[in-house]
């Protein structure tokens, strides 16, 4: 077996999200699986080096892989030649300063979302990262959610006709840390605006390419946020003030028309079919999407309704829909998009998800924020190449 041996540096997976998607079931699924595979016997196999500030963290999670480079040295590790790609899941505002230091170093960026605190910096950073001819990437991972691609497919084959709307429904409730049996299943830094917190600085960026993607370009939004709870208890037991905003309810309307609605919580109670759907609303069809499934319902099958609150209602709107079957084996979704910017990286395949898709992102959420606090619509403009 012929391998490519790429060291992909990845800096701020000791958080949960960063050791679990991007290192187990990412970089080291596809290690046990041998590799991304190229031919019958050529596969590009990638060597993590744990990179952060805290030592003791970074040789705990080393231990529990059983992997061996670690570093609190990032300048040491991006002069290794070897280290070939820079992976950034830090919070948001350490994201830029290690881009660039990767980005000057000549290596390939990829990094979570959001890119940077303000549009000025995520175009900074896809900027440079052209400017110095490296390959880059965002992650997106929700684009490659088996129920998102479910319902890709049956928009191609024009099943639903003219999409009119999108209604998504995304969160769930957070505990505040008041009651010590219900500890917060979230860390203390979401809820405070000067450490990055904040959902639609989380969550915007993600409707942003989902809605690119699959709805039409967002030309304008009208957002209103909340803070619900004024304050919650950190991972030392102590109290603080909740400064971001943890609800935010917005209206996004596509180049194409497509009126689509979000709510976005870590205050509301689910009852409904996963912790994120999407009902889409075609004149040919109905799609309810989750993070899995996606179920339809044709015109042929759309039930009759007539108002009348005096009865129970006569028919089950959950029936009369149908399930979308897989076309094919779906993995992780972050593990998809890592073997596509692999093989970016070595083979030089297309990769559309680039630092300035992740600058949409970041535009959506900063002109989300502007919509709130003014109280009106906003259009988006267009990025620089």
């Amino acid at each position: 077996m012929k391998l490519h041996r790429i060291g992909v540096i990845m800096n701020g997976v000791t958080g949960r999200m960063g050791t679990n998607q991007h290192l187990v079931r990412s970089i080291l699924a596809i290690q046990r699986q041998g590799g991304v595979r190229i031919k019958k016997n050529e596969a590009i196999m990638p060597e993590p080096v744990l990179v952060g500030r805290k030592e003791d963290k970074l040789r705990k999670l080393a231990k529990a892989h059983g992997l061996q480079n670690i570093s609190t040295n990032l300048a040491g590790v991006l002069a290794d030649p070897k280290n070939k790609i820079y992976f950034d899941s830090q919070s948001t505002k350490l994201h830029v300063d290690s881009m660039l230091m990767a980005i000057d170093a000549g290596k390939a960026v990829y990094c979570e979302k959001p890119t940077a605190e303000s549009l000025e910096k995520a175009v900074q950073l896809y900027q440079a990262a052209e400017r110095a001819g490296v390959k880059n990437g965002v992650v997106q991972d929700k684009l490659f959610l088996p129920g998102l691609q479910k319902f890709a497919k049956i928009k191609q084959q024009g099943i639903l006709g003219k999409i009119l709307s999108v209604h998504g429904e995304f969160g769930y409730w957070v505990f505040s840390g008041h009651n010590a049996e219900q500890t917060p299943q979230r860390p203390s830094w979401n809820y405070r605006s000067e450490d990055g917190g904040g959902i639609i600085v989380d969550m915007h960026s993600h409707w942003r390419y989902v809605i690119d993607n699959l709805f039409g370009r967002v030309k304008s939004v009208l957002t209103h946020a909340e803070t619900h709870l004024k304050e919650r208890i950190d991972e030392n037991g102590k109290v603080y003030t909740c400064t971001a905003d943890d609800a935010a309810y917005a209206i996004f309307e596509t180049e194409d028309n497509v009126l689509c609605q979000f709510n976005s919580s870590w205050v509301t109670r689910v009852r409904r079919d996963d912790l994120f759907t999407m009902l889409v609303n075609g004149t040919e069809a109905s799609a309810v999407i989750g993070l899995r499934k996606c179920r339809l319902q044709k015109l042929s099958s759309t039930p009759r309704f007539v108002w009348n609150p005096d009865v129970d209602i006569p028919v089950d709107p959950n029936n009369n829909w149908e399930e979308v079957p897989a076309s094919e084996t779906y993995d992780n979704a972050f593990k998809n998009q890592w073997e596509l910017f692999l093989r970016h990286v070595v083979l030089d395949e297309p990769f559309p998800w680039n630092l300035r898709e992740g600058a949409k992102g970041v535009q959506l959420a900063e002109k989300s924020r502007q919509s709130h606090r003014q109280r009106r619509w906003l259009d988006l403009e267009e990025l620089p190449e």
